[in-house]
């Protein structure tokens, strides 16, 4: 379990990254769902003990993860948004390297960790290939890798899917799931669909403050019922929003689809649609702040 309380953060330029942040994360996958700029990379850092709080704590299994960050780090796996690799060195050097410096001191231990790894992110055939020459899902795969080394209790990953193309993005998403039965992983996101398919809890956070948290059926089911879409010209969009709860929108064939959260029906041409984890986000957004919603949306 990973409990978070009361966390803050300040920056020097007086942006406010983390509100009075509290969460418990029990094992398996949990998502963190919010927009650019939420304050998830700032979580997940310091989380990562990699930048200290204003105020607040942060406990792993008994471990105070601001007081011992050298015995968070063991058993820590930690995949950052961006992150270097050396381009003109193999996956399997590389991976012997990072197991290395993890401690794992004995070769032929060291060895078999490498190949079960190389193994388990399907990298094995194209272990002796120069890192610089991997797509940006197979790169993603070498990063899980290199964080699942120590068998972490432990695994943080931030922005995972972004720019990945679909085959590749479904790859490393069923490889996260598998790696979930057994680990704490905290999935940082703003790609809904990531979250509702993969994680057993989740919460949206948004301008540092934690807006809701649970189950993502628990929490769609809330709006069963408080959906309703019409599509629109283009031009009719700001009467519409004038006049109603408009949560998201989308183009459609040249015409302009709205989801509007309303308890009964809003009126001519509305038809009801069964709730999904993008309208939670969405209306969770409005209700904290309108202007937040439609940047997001």
């Amino acid at each position: 379990m990973l409990s978070i309380s009361n966390l803050s953060k300040t920056y020097s330029n007086g942006v406010q990254a983390l509100r009075d942040v509290s969460l418990d994360i029990p094992r398996g996958m949990f998502g963190l769902l919010g927009p650019n700029g939420a304050g998830k990379s700032t979580l997940m850092r310091t989380i990562a003990t990699l930048q200290d709080p204003d105020g607040g704590s942060i406990t792993l299994d008994g471990l105070d993860v601001l007081r011992q960050k050298d015995e968070v780090r063991k058993v820590l796996g930690y995949l950052p948004q961006e992150f270097g690799i050396y381009p003109r060195i193999s996956a399997e050097v590389m991976l012997d390297h990072f197991a290395l410096l993890k401690g794992i001191t004995n070769d032929r231990e060291r060895k078999e960790v490498v190949q079960a790894l190389l193994h388990q992110t399907n990298l094995w055939d194209v272990r002796r290939r120069n890192l610089g020459t991997y797509s940006g899902g197979m790169r993603q795969r070498f990063g899980i890798a290199q964080a699942l080394l120590g068998n972490p209790k432990l695994v943080i990953v931030d922005e995972p899917t972004a720019g990945l193309d679909p085959q590749e993005r479904n790859r490393f998403l069923n490889l996260l799931s598998e790696i979930g039965e057994n680990v704490v992983i905290i999935l940082s996101t703003h790609i809904v669909e990531d979250v509702s398919d993969l994680c057993s809890r989740m919460a949206i956070i948004s301008q540092g403050r934690v807006l809701l948290t649970g189950e993502p059926q628990k929490v769609i089911d809330t709006l069963r019922g408080r959906i309703w879409q019409k599509a629109i010209d283009k031009s009719e969009l700001p009467d519409y929003q004038a006049r109603y709860e408009v949560i998201s929108t989308r183009l459609f064939a040249g015409r302009t689809v709205l989801h509007v959260h309303s308890l009964e029906n809003p009126g001519t041409g509305f038809e009801p649609v069964d709730s999904d984890l993008e309208d939670v986000y969405f209306h969770t957004l409005r209700q904290a702040d309108p202007k937040v919603a439609a940047k997001a949306a």
